[in-house]
């Protein structure tokens, strides 16, 4: 878990990091979360004078973000945690928000990030899964029901892999960091290889890594294209750990989205600027606008 204290203009003021206790179960996660929160209030009393004024989280899986609750988060074990109002009774009555990890760290992109400035963004980290986040004038849109950007479904060979949310062939199952790493590893006979190390082999010409790569990035533009197609971003913005690979991967990509597009607008196709910083971020931004909801309210 990371977290942070923020100011009121997205300034990292501290930043610390725990495990998350999950080799406990899903009760020690939450009650981890409460008690790094409940220190990260502490620490800003003593070092800045003054406790944080609102607090924000952000986590994975389902959430709903009106009423504070985390639904489903199936690596955490979670079902219908009441995440704000644990953590206002822990902080002492504190205003909090609750965000989808990937939206939050979208929010922080698009804000004070890559996205700074975009008045359309689409966030897409490439990490064990593939999900993105749609920026919309500063704000993220979550859809009607809280799934709005879940990009890593889109099926782009049907005739692919099984995926975990029942279809054949998502995005997520070519072209993520785990999907890299799976191939590189059935590939060089390495079980051990990841995608960084796939990367280093592209690089140093390897063809079997280059195949690895070039259907991974070929699934990533069909799936792309798809989501420029109906949102038309200005600014596409990329993380995640397989985005650390840099222009190795950046190159063929921004090449392959424009061998692909016929009528569409190209958008700027750049690096996440915030690294694995924009969660906790982004949880800050969230409290802050909450804030400023309430007092216009």
């Amino acid at each position: 878990m990371k977290a942070a204290l923020v100011g009121a203009d997205g300034t990292l003021l501290h930043e610390a990091r725990r495990a998350t206790g999950r080799e406990r179960g899903p009760d020690a996660v939450v009650e981890t979360i409460l008690a790094f929160a409940a220190e990260l209030h502490a620490y800003g009393v003593e070092h800045f004078g003054t406790g944080a004024v609102a607090a924000g989280v952000a986590v994975p899986g389902i959430v709903d973000a009106t009423n504070g609750i985390a639904i489903y988060a199936a690596n955490l074990g979670w079902r219908d945690v009441p995440m704000r109002a644990l953590l206002a009774e822990r902080l002492g009555g504190l205003p909090v928000a609750l965000g989808h990890d990937v939206r939050t760290g979208g929010l922080a992109e698009g804000r004070i990030g890559a996205g700074r400035g975009a008045d359309r963004f689409l966030f897409v980290p490439l990490g064990t899964g593939i999900a993105g986040a749609i920026g919309i004038a500063g704000t993220i849109e979550a859809g009607a029901h809280g799934y709005a950007g879940e990009i890593g479904h889109i099926v782009v060979r049907p005739d692919g892999p099984d995926c975990g949310c029942g279809q054949r062939g998502c995005l997520e199952t070519l072209a993520s960091a785990s999907a890299v790493t799976r191939a590189w590893a059935a590939a060089s006979g390495d079980p051990d290889a990841d995608a960084a190390d796939c990367a280093k082999a592209v690089e140093s010409g390897d063809p079997a890594a280059v195949r690895v790569w070039r259907n991974a990035v070929d699934a990533l533009a069909a799936g792309l294209v798809t989501a420029l197609t109906l949102l038309d971003p200005r600014t596409l913005i990329i993380g995640g750990g397989l985005a650390e690979a840099g222009e190795t991967l950046f190159t063929p990509l921004r090449a392959a989205v424009e061998e692909r597009v016929t009528f569409q607008k190209l958008p700027h196709i750049v690096p996440a600027a915030l690294g694995d910083t924009a969660g906790c971020l982004g949880a800050g931004l969230l409290a802050w606008d909450l804030l400023s909801t309430e007092v216009s309210a």
